[in-house]
């Protein structure tokens, strides 16, 4: 791995601080271009993604994802949504399962049968949101992440969902939450790790924290903050400069790293950060 350090015009450089695990990116060059390289040409061989998400108000989240997912490559694509979205699901969806629904309109707790079903089906599961407010599936969300082993992508309003089990998700290996900052500043509140986030902070001050956070935990962060893109697994640390927060917000982002982790699974870290410098 590369073992760039910021530049001498960099606040850690001239404070002559020592940053080995920062490792910076630029759009449209790669920092392991063997990734790109590696991607499946055959679909048979370019993974299985579920996509999880929707309720009766809205399921742009899941239309998008399922759409970025199949333009990146990815080899079969389900979606699992709320039986009340069958009517109106468009027919660019072609493959979309559909689970119980509550009153509110999401998923309800009897629908674990068949995401569990998803996941044993899948190799990487994105929990893309527009699930809605429901307690009751906040509860399902949480007995999925509980049960289920493999990759797992959470993001947008998925996160706050799963609120209630944030020590489960930053314990849990193979998961990859793709998060807001003030999404990250409840993370850290919740596990009462002892470093305050501010928006005013300076970038290299939340690169170190990330790297001390995520040696202690295993899963891996992908925050926007300060025009970059900041990735974090195993206390080394990725950045890209980043333009466009609204690909964030809609879950492309998220769907794209999901995808490449697919292709490179012993290299979450190099994987992901791909995907963000070949948009």
């Amino acid at each position: 791995m590369s073992q760039d350090k910021p530049s001498t015009g960099s606040v850690a450089y001239n404070k002559g601080m020592d940053f080995p695990y920062w490792h910076r990116q630029t759009p449209g060059t790669p920092l392991y271009p063997d990734i790109e390289w590696s991607k499946p040409e055959q679909r048979s061989l370019a993974g299985r993604l579920a996509i999880v998400g929707g309720n009766k108000l809205g399921f742009a989240g899941v239309a998008e994802a399922y759409q970025v997912a199949t333009s990146a490559g990815v080899g079969e694509t389900r979606v699992l949504l709320p039986d009340v979205l069958r009517k109106t699901i468009p027919s660019t969806i072609t493959d979309s399962l559909y689970g119980p629904t509550n009153p509110s309109g999401s998923l309800t707790r009897e629908a674990l049968s068949d995401i569990c079903a998803l996941g044993t089906w899948a190799q990487s599961v994105l929990l893309i949101g527009d699930a809605g407010r429901s307690s009751e599936t906040a509860i399902l969300y949480e007995d999925f992440v509980r049960q289920y082993t493999g990759q797992l992508v959470v993001t947008r309003d998925a996160v706050d969902l799963l609120k209630n089990a944030s020590a489960v998700l930053l314990e849990r290996p193979e998961t990859l939450l793709v998060i807001s900052f003030a999404q990250l500043q409840k993370l850290f509140q919740s596990v009462y790790y002892p470093k305050v986030l501010t928006f005013s902070m300076q970038l290299t001050n939340l690169i170190e924290a990330l790297h001390k956070f995520t040696i202690t935990y295993p899963s891996i962060i992908a925050v926007l903050h300060k025009e970059t893109f900041i990735i974090a697994r195993n206390g080394e640390v990725v950045t890209t400069p980043w333009d466009s927060p609204m690909a964030i917000w809609r879950g492309s982002v998220a769907t794209r790293a999901a995808a490449y982790w697919l292709w490179s699974p012993n290299k979450p870290l190099e994987a992901i950060a791909t995907s963000l410098a070949t948009r």
